[in-house]
């Protein structure tokens, strides 16, 4: 039985943690704020953004403008920052990896599935992913099904093995999917939260860099022969 690889892209196969900082600068300056730096970035980030702005001091108004227009203003300014970023150390090693020995890769994300899949074929990794699982565009983001939810069903209908499914992520939320579909977590540092965070939730491994990974699958005596 093949093994199937489950990552999350923003912060951990994309490396645009800095281009969220920026775009997360970018708003709080619009609004008279005092810009953060990563560790304090690091720190505070939740998801949605929304919670982040609040915890960062902004008010429900103007948190309210930045929600409004699907979001326009964090998308207008992310976007051509993430149009700049390249993929974590690692990570397109191990997607060629995969795709060589035909193991099902699917993307879970928070981002919306266009821009994430035009992302993907500027890296040239779009024929090293078997599924994108995101929000359907700026106006369902946040607002339709969560990312746990949507894997869950995807497994069901895709006949995935738990044991046999890795999730691999930068925040704590995908260690708690993992947990609550039975699957095997891997935390990677670097991303949109501390590694103490990364701790905190105890995944069942926490690496630095995607090359780090496949001696983890091996150790499950996945690509042996890799």
């Amino acid at each position: 039985m093949k093994p199937a690889l489950v990552f999350d892209w923003n912060g951990t196969l994309l490396d645009d943690a800095d281009a969220v900082l920026q775009t997360t600068n970018a708003i709080l300056g619009r609004f008279g704020r005092t810009s953060i730096d990563m560790q304090t970035f690091q720190e505070q980030c939740e998801v949605p953004f929304s919670v982040l702005y609040r915890k960062l001091g902004m008010s429900e108004g103007e948190v309210a403008i930045v929600d409004s227009d699907d979001g326009a203003i964090f998308h207008d300014t992310y976007e051509p920052l993430a149009g700049e970023a390249d993929l974590r150390e690692g990570a397109r090693d191990i997607l060629e990896t995969a795709r060589q020995h035909a193991v099902s890769t699917i993307i879970l994300s928070n981002h919306i599935v266009d821009p994430l899949r035009s992302q993907m074929r500027r890296l040239g990794i779009d024929d090293c992913v078997n599924e994108v699982l995101a929000f359907e565009s700026r106006a369902t983001q946040y607002k339709s099904m969560s990312k746990g939810e949507r894997l869950r069903l995807y497994m069901q209908a895709n006949n995935l093995t738990p044991e046999w499914t890795f999730i691999i992520g930068d925040m704590p939320v995908e260690t708690d999917i993992g947990r609550d579909l039975g699957l095997i977590s891997i935390s990677i540092t670097g991303g949109f939260v501390s590694e103490s965070r990364l701790q905190a939730a105890q995944p069942d491994y926490i690496i630095h860099d995607h090359h780090e990974l496949l001696p983890i699958l091996q150790g499950h005596r996945f690509f042996r022969n890799a």
